[in-house]
């Protein structure tokens, strides 16, 4: 899923720089053709579409596996302000660890909680730019069109800082580039009865 969603991503971004370019929202700001994807923006557009099918089959299936299987609620809660200030102050010291890949820190947690939410966002107002009439109801959240465009823009400029940060995490530690492609980290079998045990706090 990871890399499905990689794909489909980058597919989204780029035509939807190229529609960008066609009807911008800030006049001192166009996407240079060699990073954007179609010739014209009827043909981006094209692609847009396809990008979107992949990111939402995908998605879909990963909130899904997310909640069902618990992997949400025990990745990425609980989530306190004293442990993510802990976690700044160890990253701006260089003091962050990285030995266990199978738990998220908290700075990690509100990323990934964040990109999370901040995709849905941008679906949301994909679909009033996409069928404003359609979902007229949906349009209305966002007030009118173009301030639905530019939640949509704002959505994207926010998703692509993320990758960015994402890529550069991920290059900082090594073996976090092998889990990706791999699956992730070996788990022994007694590891993971020991991890799924429920410690005598959480029976009390």
């Amino acid at each position: 899923m990871h890399w499905i969603n990689a794909a489909g991503m980058i597919i989204m971004i780029m035509s939807g720089w190229k529609i960008y370019n066609d009807d911008v929202i800030f006049s001192w700001l166009r996407f240079p053709d060699a990073i954007t994807l179609g010739t014209w923006a009827q043909h981006g557009l094209q692609w847009h579409f396809f990008g979107m099918w992949i990111i939402a089959v995908n998605g879909l299936a990963y909130l899904c596996y997310g909640l069902i299987s618990g992997r949400f609620r025990s990745r990425l809660l609980p989530l306190s302000m004293r442990e993510l200030i802990a976690t700044i102050r160890d990253a701006l010291t260089f003091r962050l660890k990285h030995d266990d890949l199978t738990h998220y820190n908290a700075v990690q947690k509100l990323l990934y909680i964040g990109i999370i939410l901040v995709g849905i966002l941008a679906v949301l107002s994909g679909l009033s730019i996409w069928k404003p009439v359609q979902f007229s109801e949906l349009a209305w959240l966002f007030y009118d069109f173009q301030t639905a465009r530019l939640v949509h823009f704002l959505c994207m400029a926010a998703i692509v800082l993320f990758l960015i940060v994402h890529v550069c995490l991920a290059l900082l530690v090594p073996q976090s580039l092998l889990a990706m492609v791999t699956g992730g980290p070996i788990i022994k079998d007694s590891e993971a009865r020991l991890e799924q045990r429920p410690s005598a706090a959480d029976a009390n």
